[in-house]
């Protein structure tokens, strides 16, 4: 992660000048840590922009080849523009201060966990917003509440990110990718199907191939999930039958996603990052990464931090993802 460090004139010829470089130290060390294990960039496309708002959008496929025979007229093929989501961008602060007291007394704690607290809240802060907007989608919502914000996280055709009516920009019939079933190794194999079989806006199959299941910290979630593809055999009975699901798949377990479940729930998800790479379905614009300044106050009695950056995420293109394990979706076809 890069962060910006700048410094008021004159800082380092201050009591609190032999402090500046030290924390910087705790703040970016702190940094590289937590986004060893952070999800996000598992989870969404991330981009930078210079833009206040970008317009996400897509084309739709071309019609195809025709045959002419010889010397004929090459035919004349076409495409427009899919559905479009307007993403713009949302500003966050934040800031901590170290006393004059602390630098006399030689704190050196209280110097250390005020910059490490400050950096973890900075990404702790993305981390929980990633998964606010998961766990919105997954409860069927337009929008979710962050911060005392309201975010939009309808997808570009206007629907919620998992829902039994996609429309088609062009032609074609309304599409389903939110499920009822509970996860199995059997409801596993069919979601999959479904998920390769998802059209385009122009009724071309798109060769969606889902690699990913991301589940939150559910103990009987994780056996279910490991049992039907930790196995060579099938994971159902003690035959020898060959399980075609082992070692195809990639399990994400995110327990930042279950502050922003309804109790009870248990859903699980089908993610291609490939796809959802190549055509934004999960879309986070950084427009200002963290920007760090240190400031002494006219008393000279406190050295103050404060922390400014510029981002915002949403959903585009839904045929990325399929959630399973959820009341108000559809059955599962055998």
């Amino acid at each position: 992660m890069k962060i910006t460090f700048s410094e008021a004139s004159g800082l380092q010829d201050t009591i609190f000048g032999n402090c500046q470089h030290p924390v910087q130290r705790v703040i970016e060390r702190r940094g590289e840590e937590f986004e060893r294990t952070s999800l996000l960039k598992q989870l969404f496309l991330f981009s930078n922009t210079k833009n206040y708002g970008d317009l996400m959008t897509a084309m739709t496929a071309m019609n195809g080849f025709l045959p002419v025979g010889e010397l004929g007229a090459a035919p004349i093929d076409g495409f427009q523009e899919g559905f479009g989501k307007f993403l713009g961008q949302m500003t966050w602060k934040n800031s901590f201060a170290i006393s004059r007291e602390m630098v006399d007394d030689a704190k050196i704690i209280d110097m250390k966990k005020r910059p490490e607290g400050f950096i973890v809240g900075y990404l702790r802060t993305r981390e929980r917003f990633g998964a606010a907007l998961y766990g919105g989608a997954i409860s069927g919502g337009s929008k979710v509440k962050f911060g005392g914000k309201d975010f939009d996280i309808a997808c570009a055709d206007g629907r919620p990110l998992f829902d039994k009516e996609h429309p088609a920009k062009v032609q074609g019939v309304k599409q389903c990718n939110i499920f009822s079933d509970p996860f199995s190794a059997k409801a596993l194999g069919r979601m999959e199907t479904v998920m390769q079989n998802f059209l385009g806006d122009n009724e071309e199959l798109l060769d969606v191939s889902p690699t990913t299941i991301l589940i939150p910290n559910d103990a009987d979630l994780k056996e279910s999930v490991f049992a039907a593809i930790g196995a060579d055999k099938n994971p159902v009975n003690s035959d020898n039958a060959y399980n075609y699901q082992y070692g195809r798949w990639t399990v994400k377990i995110w327990p930042y996603l279950n502050r922003y479940l309804k109790q009870g729930l248990k859903p699980w998800l089908l993610l291609d990052t490939l796809y959802n790479d190549l055509y934004g379905g999960a879309c986070w614009n950084d427009r200002v990464n963290l920007e760090v300044k240190s400031t002494v106050d006219d008393n000279v009695t406190a050295n103050k931090w404060w922390g400014y950056a510029r981002y915002n995420a949403t959903f585009n293109d839904w045929r990325f993802a399929a959630a399973g394990g959820l009341p108000n979706g559809a059955a599962l076809a055998a």
